[in-house]
């Protein structure tokens, strides 16, 4: 459990999987260090679990905003014979071991929690405390059917944590957190898609409300929740860093309010609870 800063509440960071969408929590982070708003935990799944290791490997944030703008797919994956997927992403973990300050979940600067999913058992697998990041990273972000799945030290086939939690709120509630927010990359849906006139339409917007339905839970636990404004891009445009960083940005300035509020609130009850204060004497 991180160290609490005198009465402040332990604030923690949970970050959606979306693909190139995940390049919006750039911009979350640049607002949230703008305004002066300490991270203490952060649990993040697939593309959130990336941006997340980075931000929790001490990486500077200008850094951080230069691998937004230049992160390419072909940085992630390369075609493979696999019958288990079109690709390996392998090429995610160099390229992570190659730029992170530290690769071990025990020397991070922020704690960190990554989540994947065990695909024979259809259970999450939370990576965090001890181990090596760069494959916890891999593992997350492997996209079933896409990826070929990643095989563990325990034997197990892992693939992409947005099957069991693709916004981990109750993982950073579990590391202590005293006030959650909530990063999703996909409350806008796929609004470019427009009305539902194909099959393909059809199935894509199906998903997208299997994903509401099974993320309402997770949206419960967390106390404010940041929703970019991103559905008019397609989760494979990874070009498009610019506008996703602005996105992720703006949406949090927006947010900022709520955010304030509530730490405000959280140290006031702190310290009305306070031995020997006013309240607790009833006075």
């Amino acid at each position: 459990m991180p160290p609490k800063r005198n009465n402040s509440p332990r604030i923690g960071l949970a970050l959606s999987g979306g693909a190139a969408r995940g390049i919006c929590h750039v911009g979350v982070l640049k607002a949230l260090a703008e305004y002066g708003i300490p991270i203490d935990c952060i649990a993040g799944t697939s593309a959130g679990a990336l941006v997340g290791a980075v931000a929790a490997s001490g990486m500077p944030l200008a850094e951080i905003e230069s691998l937004g703008r230049t992160l390419r797919w072909r940085d992630i994956g390369r075609m493979t014979m696999s019958r288990l997927g079109v690709q390996s992403n392998e090429r995610l973990e160099k390229y992570l071991r190659e730029r992170l300050p530290v690769t071990r979940f025990e020397d991070l600067a922020i704690p960190l929690a990554v989540v994947a999913t065990d695909l024979q058992s259809g259970t999450a697998v939370i990576m965090r405390d001890r181990g090596d990041v760069p494959f916890s990273i891999r593992a997350s972000c492997a996209i079933p059917g896409w990826y070929v799945p990643v095989i563990d030290s325990e034997g197990r086939q892992l693939v992409d944590g947005a099957l069991v939690a693709n916004l981990p709120t109750s993982v950073v509630r579990d590391m202590g957190a005293e006030l959650v927010i909530a990063v999703d990359v996909n409350a806008e849906g796929a609004t470019f898609i427009g009305p539902t006139h194909s099959v393909i339409s059809v199935l894509l917007q199906s998903m997208l409300v299997f994903q509401k339905t099974a993320a309402l839970a997770q949206l419960a636990l967390a106390d404010c929740v940041i929703m970019p404004r991103v559905g008019h891009i397609r989760w494979d445009e990874i070009g498009r860093g610019e506008e996703f960083m602005a996105a992720g940005y703006e949406a949090t300035v927006e947010a900022m309010p709520k955010i304030k509020a509530l730490i405000e609130s959280m140290i006031k009850g702190q310290n009305e609870m306070v031995p020997g204060s006013a309240q607790t004497r009833g006075l």
